[in-house]
């Protein structure tokens, strides 16, 4: 008997730690249809210094599938209001059928979180049930408190840029460094040129003055030549 009774005891157990979880666990996910252009809002109560990060999926409804399919060309606007601050607007944007946005709660209170589909063709969508519905099917997954996670992804992000900000750097130093070495090429070069072209007018003067010696040599020969057969 006593194996009877401690299976009870265990099963009680097994499901008082699945409540306790379920009841710790910061996630939201649901989903709910909208009408093309309408906005839809809900309201979220959020303590002090919360941390938000919401993922959506926005699929519009195909009446040749009769299915919630995705829409790239769909576009969604995301907007936070705080209730309680006379709704002073925290998060305003608007992305792609598919994207994610942050917030953090200022203060305690209502926060009105909003979602305005546009650019849909489909106005109505269909249950397997047959009930009409909006022809935008938003599925919302919203997280609170996700810090460390946030902090993870942001410091993936910020060592990924930090690699390309050193990468870039080093092939700066490699541009420079072969900007130096094509200054000392062109410096050598014109330094070359320069020798070279002084040594060709260091010639030529050479050569003209030898050209001018012999000239006078032979002027001098022809005139004494010539005056050497007039007395003969």
């Amino acid at each position: 008997m006593e194996p009877l009774q401690a299976r009870p005891v265990g099963l009680m157990r097994s499901l008082l730690i699945l409540c306790v979880f379920s009841f710790l666990a910061p996630t939201q996910a649901l989903y709910f249809f909208v009408e093309g252009g309408t906005q839809k809002c809900f309201y979220e109560e959020l303590p002090k210094d919360t941390l938000v990060v919401g993922n959506y999926k926005a699929e519009q409804f195909e009446s040749s599938t009769e299915s919630f399919v995705p829409a790239p060309s769909l576009a969604i606007t995301v907007t936070v209001d705080e209730v309680f601050d006379h709704d002073h607007r925290v998060v305003n944007t608007r992305g792609s059928s598919e994207g994610r946005f942050t917030f953090s709660a200022a203060d305690s209170g209502d926060h009105r979180i909003c979602f305005t589909p546009s650019h849909a063709t489909a106005s109505h969508g269909w249950l397997p049930s047959g009930m009409s519905v909006g022809g935008i099917k938003l599925t919302l997954d919203l997280t609170t408190g996700e810090t460390s996670a946030i902090e993870s992804t942001d410091k993936g992000k910020i060592s990924d840029i930090v690699q390309r900000v050193k990468d870039l750097n080093a092939r700066l130093h490699d541009i420079k460094r072969e900007q130096v070495f094509q200054r000392e090429r062109e410096a050598e070069f014109r330094d070359q040129s320069e020798t070279t072209n002084a040594r060709v007018v260091k010639w030529t003067l050479l050569q003209l003055v030898v050209l001018g010696v012999t000239c006078a040599w032979q002027l001098t020969h022809l005139r004494a030549f010539f005056i050497k057969q007039k007395l003969t």
